[in-house]
């Protein structure tokens, strides 16, 4: 029962308001003030105040008025105890949805605002805390919306913005099929831009550190090799503090004014670029590969046209058109995606439900699957791993290719380089694994004070030194040659310097060129 705090309390009544007070509350029950009709309250009434909260510290009085929230915000009270203002009520009957984010939907009032209602009914604190996040993100140069009031929004709690005739990128992607692919440069954009923003240490939540709690939780769940490694792909990605969105799709961005505005900001974290693209995954993918109308219901376009937004905006993210590449960070951003939807499905009680648990087994099956597939969760736009086959030789001479293009190196040079590429690639292709199958690592790399390109091969092959074989005699005649031998001899030819090691049990191939 609420216990009503009316007109003022001041010196003449304030004993005569604690008696009462103290006459209503019940013990073992929360003690409620309601301070709709409360106008005016002096240093006595907060004295009074102060003794209740001693005598009951789950006290929380609700619905103060803006004067008299005042005067307990300035007194440090809002600090010590649970103090609620009244808020305005709004209702979003009939109001478009423009968004929708892990912990609210976003509604437009009307032609200028929009409110996000939070699904927890006791949400103050989250607002509070999406408030100072966004402020953060707005120092740090995200162009990002701040609420500018709370209101009542039927039972739960809501934060307004102001977005001026804004359009989601979803709306945008549904309704004007001819932008998509500037949707996709935009969005692609963005998310690069948040991902090179280096957060102050301790301001925002660890997010490797929360991946590996889930990769933890959901371990006995998995074969215990595959729990592991899970454990030890998300322990071994290395440690960095830049910013992450955390729910990070097209509802979240919105064009107002020809500016790309970045909302919903109450996940943000800080980590390595690749646990974003778990959640991203479930966006277009994790959460509808089931069953499609999820996805339309969600962003308002088909899952077809969003698997190739997705697809897109990683070549952008990357880029590279390199299919092998953008195979490579789906194929990781699955894994950290499935894993957070298996935890989500334990945790709500999913599985108890036939088609739940049918869905549990199936991410639970494509996880087991993906984690076979990699030896490291890490990302870089200058390295492509690839199985160690012929048919994969195209993939990394364009990989290699768009990165010598990228700089402008001399055709001359692409072609040697492209020669070397494949010298290098077909010797472990044919020769590192046989009979079996395993996987090469290429990277790129080009400094620029000198400009020099180095290329590494890296695989888990026998141990095999190239460097250890003779060079063929080239002043023979035809009938004198060897037939083979000339792909390690032209790499040493055309590269400047060639270096070979064994290391951490893999054959680890340097080439280094002047440009």
């Amino acid at each position: 029962m609420d216990i009503k705090l009316a007109g003022r309390i001041d010196s003449d009544n304030a004993a005569a308001v604690e008696k009462q007070i103290f006459s209503q509350l019940a013990d073992g029950k929360e003690a409620r003030l309601d301070a709709s009709d409360l106008t005016y309250i002096s240093s006595a009434g907060l004295r009074v105040l102060l003794r209740v909260s001693k005598a009951h510290p789950d006290m929380r009085i609700v619905n103060v008025g803006s004067d008299v929230y005042e005067i307990l915000e300035m007194t440090g009270f809002t600090e010590i105890m649970k103090v609620e203002k009244v808020y305005q009520t709004v209702s979003i009957d009939g109001c478009e949805e423009v968004g929708r984010g892990a912990n609210g939907t976003i509604y437009r009032l009307d032609k200028d605002t929009v409110v996000k209602v939070y699904r927890n009914p006791d949400a103050l604190p989250e607002i509070q805390n999406e408030r100072e996040m966004a402020k953060l993100a707005l120092i740090l140069g995200v162009p990002t919306a701040i609420s500018y009031a709370v209101v009542r929004v039927g039972s739960g709690y809501g934060a307004v913005f102001e977005l001026l005739d804004a359009s989601s990128f979803s709306k945008i992607i549904a309704q004007q099929p001819d932008k998509f692919d500037w949707c996709v440069r935009e969005y692609a954009g963005m998310l690069k831009k948040i991902h090179e923003i280096e957060v102050p240490k301790g301001r925002l939540t660890d997010v490797q550190a929360d991946m590996l709690e889930r990769a933890q939780f959901i371990q006995p769940y998995l074969p215990e090799a595959s729990g592991k490694k899970l454990l030890s792909l998300i322990e071994k990605v290395p440690h960095e503090n830049f910013l992450i969105h955390g729910d990070y799709h097209p509802k979240n961005l919105e064009l107002q004014n020809g500016e790309v505005l970045l909302i919903d900001m109450d996940t943000l974290g800080a980590g390595n670029p690749i646990f974003e693209f778990g959640s991203i995954f479930n966006a277009f993918i994790g959460f509808s590969e089931l069953d499609h109308a999820v996805f339309l219901a969600f962003q308002g376009f088909s899952f077809e046209t969003g698997y190739a937004f997705w697809r897109k905006a990683l070549a952008a993210y990357l880029g590279t058109d390199c299919k092998s590449k953008i195979d490579e960070l789906e194929t990781k951003a699955s894994i950290l995606g499935y894993m957070r939807l298996l935890r989500r499905a334990i945790l709500r009680g999913e599985t108890e439900t036939e088609q739940g648990k049918t869905a549990f087994d199936y991410r639970r099956r494509k996880l087991i699957e993906r984690l076979d597939a990699v030896d490291s969760l890490s990302i870089s736009e200058n390295e492509l791993t690839v199985g160690a086959s012929l048919r994969n030789l195209a993939e990394v001479q364009q990989f290699i290719g768009e990165r010598l293009s990228s700089i402008r190196c001399p055709s001359k040079t692409q072609m040697q380089t492209a020669l070397v590429v494949e010298e290098v690639f077909v010797n472990v292709a044919e020769y590192a694994y046989e009979p079996d199958k395993g996987r090469v690592t290429v990277c790129v790399d080009v400094a620029k004070d000198p400009a020099v390109l180095t290329l590494t091969f890296i695989d888990s092959g026998r141990p095999f030194d190239p460097l250890q074989k003779t060079d063929p005699d080239v002043t023979l005649s035809a009938e004198q040659r060897d037939i083979g031998g000339l792909g390690i001899f032209l790499t040493k030819k055309l590269m400047d310097d060639v270096r070979y090691e064994y290391r951490d049990g893999q054959n680890v191939l340097t080439l280094t060129k002047n440009l």
